[in-house]
């Protein structure tokens, strides 16, 4: 099985245990965020911590189900599975992504740091140009939930 990889750093001027809780919200953030991608999100097992499952159901009717594989609340990051989704894990077994929010010098600031780990049924089908996409899709994600914070600075 061929393994695909990418780094994803953003800087912000949300401070980083902020974002650290607006993401561990993700199921009652992204609908608000982002409409037009998520109709819902659910704990379909757990709630929240290690061991949960989220599923996603997005505006087309897709879905996708994420694993809660590891949370660190001392260091602001975790670790989570997509194990099944939409058209684009056709190709992939899953996709790993470990999430690390890292406060800038000041602590007014941080930047979002995800590395992430593809591992593709086929390597013809899933390549790093796909991976820097999904990238692109994940940092549209953040800056929505970084603009939502922004907006509503003691929701978080």
């Amino acid at each position: 099985m061929a393994v695909v990889t990418s780094e994803l750093e953003v800087p912000s001027s949300v401070s980083a245990p902020k974002l650290f809780k607006a993401y561990l919200d993700f199921p009652n953030l992204a609908p608000k965020v982002e409409p037009d991608v998520f109709k819902a999100v659910e704990y379909i097992k757990g709630d929240g911590g290690v061991g949960t499952v989220q599923q996603a159901t997005l505006v087309d009717g897709s879905t996708n189900k994420v694993t809660v594989d590891a949370l660190d609340h001392n260091n602001l990051s975790f670790t989570s599975t997509t194990i099944e989704g939409g058209e684009w894990m056709q190709n992939l077994e899953s996709a790993t992504y470990h999430v690390k929010f890292v406060p800038d010098a000041t602590n007014q600031g941080s930047t979002y740091k995800v590395s992430s780990v593809y591992k593709c049924k086929d390597p013809a089908k899933f390549t790093q140009e796909n991976a820097k996409l999904a990238d692109e899709y994940t940092k549209k994600t953040f800056k929505a939930i970084e603009a939502y914070i922004i907006a509503h600075p003691n929701a978080y």
